[in-house]
């Protein structure tokens, strides 16, 4: 029980992460005049938005604040958690990719999404490289930025109306995590089921016509 609320306390905290990130990413695109983003302008701002989130989350794991005392069970759930987070994100943004394709297709005046798959990967494995440096040396985890988007969180956590409708989020979230943890189960479970399957297969092929029995068949003639 103590697992589940962890991740659901993380789906909360992910969720007003994103709303807060949010009115930040929209200041942006204000002062930007509307004007479209190139690819590299994308990236650079989903790995800071990325290693900030990481970095928010982390202070969720550290138990006193004065002795940065990281609680090693809740930092590990963490790192699952925003590593199939950032996973499911690439997932959706190749889907997105495919289904502006196909809807773009022959209508030039329709964007295609912009999205690139080795950077996305790049991102994602800085924020978990940074994530592990965080497990070494939680007090660089401490810093302003971090302090208010974790305070921040705090405060509309305890707000009866934006406090229940983040945790109502929170619970879809736990719902996700659990589902992406089964798809990746039964997907690992195929993967062996389907190597012992074609294993077996090639045995079998390679004893076909060979009988090394001695014995007779009914088609073979005897002198």
């Amino acid at each position: 029980m103590e697992l589940l609320n962890y991740i659901f306390r993380l789906g909360v905290v992910f969720a007003i992460f994103g709303f807060l990130w949010g009115i930040f990413d929209l200041a942006i695109k204000m002062l930007r005049a509307g004007n479209q983003r190139t690819v590299t302008e994308i990236y650079i701002i989903k790995g800071f938005k990325y290693l900030l989130l990481v970095n928010v989350t982390f202070l969720f794991c550290i138990e006193d604040q004065l002795t940065n005392l990281v609680v090693l069970h809740q930092a590990i759930l963490v790192g699952l958690v925003l590593l199939m987070y950032f996973v499911g994100k690439l997932q959706n943004s190749e889907n997105r990719k495919r289904m502006f394709k196909v809807v773009a297709q022959g209508i030039p005046q329709i964007p295609i999404a912009s999205f690139n798959k080795r950077a996305e990967i790049i991102v994602i494995i800085l924020a978990l490289c940074v994530f592990i440096i965080f497990w070494f040396f939680p007090s660089l985890a401490n810093n302003s930025a971090s302090r208010w988007f974790h305070d921040n969180i705090m405060n509309i956590e305890d707000t009866p109306l934006f406090g229940f409708m983040f945790k109502i989020i929170g619970f879809f979230f736990l719902l996700s995590i659990f589902s992406r943890m089964f798809n990746a189960i039964n997907y690992l479970l195929n993967s062996s089921n389907l190597s012992k399957n074609n294993m077996g297969n090639d045995n079998d092929s390679s004893s076909i016509g060979n009988d090394d029995s001695g014995e007779y068949t009914d088609y073979e003639e005897v002198d």
